[in-house]
């Protein structure tokens, strides 16, 4: 256990804790994080779910709940217009700032590794694993 600990600690060193915690939780999964690259590329998209799952190259039916998730962060906005859920990236200003230090921070590959490192963990924990 305190290996894990160390371990943890070691991957946590030099990141952002502003990063740190919208790894942790909002953009806690892979498919969180194609969808918050594809907004940050294209901020001002306005989508449905089967369209976004097309452009990330992910099945729509594990992009939904994503969707609905980031959306609950506060990630993203979605509205309904005859009868279909429209997504779009959030206006807050704050958000979008984050979205983009952290998109702009997966330029490096050390942070990558560490991000992938805290989306894995996640996932882990989520399973019920240490």
């Amino acid at each position: 256990m305190a290996d894990d600990q160390d371990a943890a600690a070691q991957w946590m060193e030099d990141i952002d804790p502003r990063l740190l915690d919208l790894l942790r939780t909002r953009v806690n999964t892979f498919i969180k994080w194609d969808v918050v690259r594809f907004f940050h590329a294209n901020p001002h998209t306005a989508d449905t779910a089967d369209n976004l799952a097309r452009y990330i190259g992910r099945d729509v039916r594990v992009v939904e709940p994503e969707l609905r998730q980031l959306t609950q962060a506060g990630v993203l906005e979605a509205e309904t217009l005859a009868d279909l859920r429209i997504y779009t990236l959030t206006a807050d200003a704050g958000t979008a700032s984050l979205i983009d230090s952290f998109v702009r921070a997966c330029d490096d590959r050390q942070f990558r590794v560490k991000a992938i490192y805290h989306v894995i963990r996640s996932l882990r924990r989520e399973k019920g694993q240490p």
